[in-house]
């Protein structure tokens, strides 16, 4: 049997509020990460803030709701988070959400196996069906990660986001457990 939260190079951690807080504190600074990660204009916050408004996020979720740190192997450093939210139990549903914090942790495949490792859950532990997510059209790294772990491209909304003068859509995207049992064979 597989160890559930850890793959060849990342594994889920838990989610701590204070040092993910920190953590997002310098991520921030870096406005190109600030804009990946939401759609609204990317404002700055201490850490003691940040810290604050996660533990609140997290204490106010439901139990549906998994929230992760991402953690290397070589050195247990904090590179980000995942969420994974069952949106609905009936329709066995969830949405997830990443995020990758340092310019020097992106495109080393940390988020693409952290998202695999999140579909294992997914998919084998909580019994879901079917797994979404969003995606800014300016980010085809993200996209090109998101297709390698399975997700394929579903929707869009045209237009809504501005960025430098420039509209943008957002992407939706998602993997079905067929689809995910078929591409990962017997290796679970």
């Amino acid at each position: 049997m597989n160890d559930l939260f850890r793959g060849e190079r990342v594994r889920l951690s838990a989610f701590d509020p204070e040092e993910l807080g920190k953590a997002y504190a310098r991520w921030n600074t870096d406005s190109e990460f600030a804009r990946l990660l939401d759609g609204v204009a990317p404002r700055l916050h201490s850490a003691k803030a940040i810290g604050k408004f996660l533990e609140k996020e997290v204490e106010d979720q439901p139990p549906a709701a998994h929230y992760f740190g991402i953690r290397t192997l070589t050195d247990d450093r904090l590179v980000g988070d995942l969420e994974l939210d069952v949106t609905s139990w009936n329709h066995r549903d969830a949405f997830v959400g990443i995020g990758l914090g340092s310019r020097d942790d992106w495109g080393r495949g940390y988020g693409t196996e952290a998202l695999r490792l999140a579909l294992r859950f997914a998919f084998l532990e909580l019994g879901l069906r079917r797994v979404s997510l969003t995606v800014f059209e300016y980010n085809p790294r993200a996209v090109r990660s998101y297709e390698k772990a399975g997700f394929r491209l579903e929707g869009r909304m045209r237009q809504i986001l501005n960025r430098e003068g420039r509209r943008w859509d957002v992407l939706y995207m998602a993997i079905l457990k067929d689809e995910w049992m078929e591409q990962n064979g017997n290796k679970n």
